[in-house]
């Protein structure tokens, strides 16, 4: 399948099963789109949790998931990131919604020593060919499903989308824009910073205007947002 247009994603494929991934799952599914979900378990053991969880996804094994899906959600903790099967996933949109947390996933040097974003470090050690996007980190899992509204809607909140790819970052703000949020393209996936933990647009909950007006960062914000990091 390929999904650069729009409309041409019709079904979207999450990896993770947890709050995140299952949040994302519930507006996808309500958003029209099918959904197929995998975990690093075998598909009928995730199965268990579609059942309970997620009526209507669909679920595979990791390895089927991108013959099966037009976009791709990574929502594992980050620790996770180099034991996925990336093979199949050479050409494919995939969203990175991982985050570092230290307290979770241990003290991991390539991130905590770092001057790139979380995202930058994960493509350098996917295949080069994968189109990553970064989006749907910064705000909590209940957000995604409480704060979901309407296009046009006065209270609708903002999230921002980075990625190298044009096209790959433009299929993900159509996507976002489908579950409910208003998608600002921030840039390059190395302003995908901007959306990490203790910075100020990690989990603030604004409208597009004020979220663009918080995006604007000075070299001392940047280093304190860092010191801040947990």
């Amino acid at each position: 399948m390929s999904g650069d247009a729009s409309g041409d994603v019709r079904s979207i494929g999450i990896i993770g099963a947890g709050t995140a991934g299952v949040a994302i799952a519930r507006r996808a599914l309500a958003a029209g789109h099918r959904v197929h979900i995998a975990t690093s378990g075998p598909a009928r053991r995730t199965g268990l949790v579609t059942r309970v969880l997620l009526t209507g996804a669909v679920p595979v094994n990791a390895e089927e998931l991108p013959a099966v899906s037009d976009v791709i959600f990574v929502c594992v903790p980050l620790r996770h990131w180099r034991t996925l099967p990336t093979d199949g996933w050479q050409g494919r949109i995939v969203v990175d919604a991982m985050n570092y947390w230290p307290p979770v996933d241990g003290v991991l040097p390539e991130f905590e020593h770092a001057d790139l974003s979380t995202s930058e470090v994960v493509r350098a050690g996917w295949p080069s060919s994968i189109r990553l996007v970064k989006t749907l980190n910064h705000i909590g899992y209940h957000d995604i499903e409480e704060r979901a509204r309407p296009a046009g809607a006065p209270d609708r909140i903002a999230l921002g989308v980075a990625g190298d790819d044009r096209a790959a970052v433009a299929t993900m703000a159509a996507i976002v824009d489908d579950l409910g949020f208003d998608p600002v393209d921030i840039g390059p996936l190395a302003v995908g910073a901007a959306l990490e933990p203790a910075r100020e647009l990690f989990g603030a909950l604004l409208g597009r205007d004020d979220f663009r007006a918080a995006l604007q960062e000075t070299p001392e914000q940047l280093a304190a947002s860092r010191a801040r990091r947990p």
